[in-house]
């Protein structure tokens, strides 16, 4: 079961039938989802599908809240990507809040999380190429360039960095 995970900023909490519109707003933003992979498809049935129906996920996804309003959305799930063995972390913020850290500590959040509480060795992000913020960031956090990995569907190539425990 996903457990609430808080700062002295944010709250990363599980999702509720209510945080519908906030997920649904997040993710029909082109300028959110560009380095995100989304498929193309109908985002408030993904909502419904995998946050709300009797068979969730069995990985940690939250709703990020600052100060009562909801700001984005995390996981940290089994990568999909098959040359990456172990755990993935993922989020996506409003690009209002954008520019003021809030990644920073989502980050935070999630790693202390995976590499404490969640008993991971290691914590994983891959990343697009041109996202340069999220590998500045990660960077900054500790994580480390492990190599380029090149999805077998599609070709698409990312960025692989990982934050080990210890």
């Amino acid at each position: 079961m996903t457990m609430t995970l808080r700062n002295d900023r944010l709250e990363l909490r599980p999702y509720v039938p209510e945080d519908e519109n906030g997920f649904v707003t997040l993710l029909s933003d082109p300028d959110v989802t560009r380095w995100m992979g989304m498929p193309p498809g109908d985002v408030a049935d993904v909502f419904r599908r995998a946050f709300l129906a009797e068979h969730r996920p069995t990985w940690d996804i939250w709703a990020i809240w600052e100060d009562g309003a909801y700001i984005g959305h995390a996981e940290l799930k089994p990568s999909p990507h098959p040359l990456v063995d172990g755990h993935e972390l993922v989020y996506a913020l409003t690009p209002s809040v954008w520019g003021r850290g809030l990644g920073t500590a989502v980050t935070e959040l999630i790693t202390a999380h995976g590499l404490g509480d969640g008993c991971l060795t290691a914590v994983h992000a891959t990343v697009a190429p041109e996202n340069a913020a999220s590998l500045k960031l990660l960077r900054r956090l500790g994580y480390v360039d492990r190599g380029e990995i090149v999805d077998p569907e599609d070709g698409e190539v990312s960025l692989l960095l990982t934050r080990k425990r210890g």
